[in-house]
């Protein structure tokens, strides 16, 4: 890991100091949803024009991929906080299932192979 690098455990720890000193208090958890759906909405926006087929809009000139994915992960780390979600220990739990579930799962599709 690099000296600037962040782990999740840190940026729970940044989002919460930020929102209780300068953002107030938290949306509640049904708002951050929403602005997550947003969020997502945006990125998914951004990478249609980018990966896809469809073209750019005056509207979208300006916006880049990865503000668009860290304003995701903003909001996914706001709901983890107020939900009382470890993101450390979450994504430690989900790679021993897909290590373990999905270990020869994706090996063996045919699908990928092409």
């Amino acid at each position: 890991m690099e000296k600037n690098d962040i782990t999740l455990a840190e940026a729970q720890r940044i989002v919460d100091k930020w929102i209780k000193s300068l953002g107030v208090r938290y949306f509640n958890e049904l708002t951050n949803m929403s602005l997550l759906m947003e969020e997502v909405g945006e990125l998914a926006r951004i990478m249609a024009r980018t990966y896809g087929e469809q073209s750019f809009k005056e509207s979208d000139k300006g916006r880049a991929l990865d503000d668009e994915m860290a304003d995701v992960l903003w909001v996914l780390i706001c709901l983890a906080n107020q939900t009382g979600v470890n993101l450390t220990e979450a994504l430690k739990k989900n790679l021993e299932k897909k290590n373990s579930r999905d270990r020869d799962r994706h090996q063996n599709n045919q699908k990928l192979r092409r």
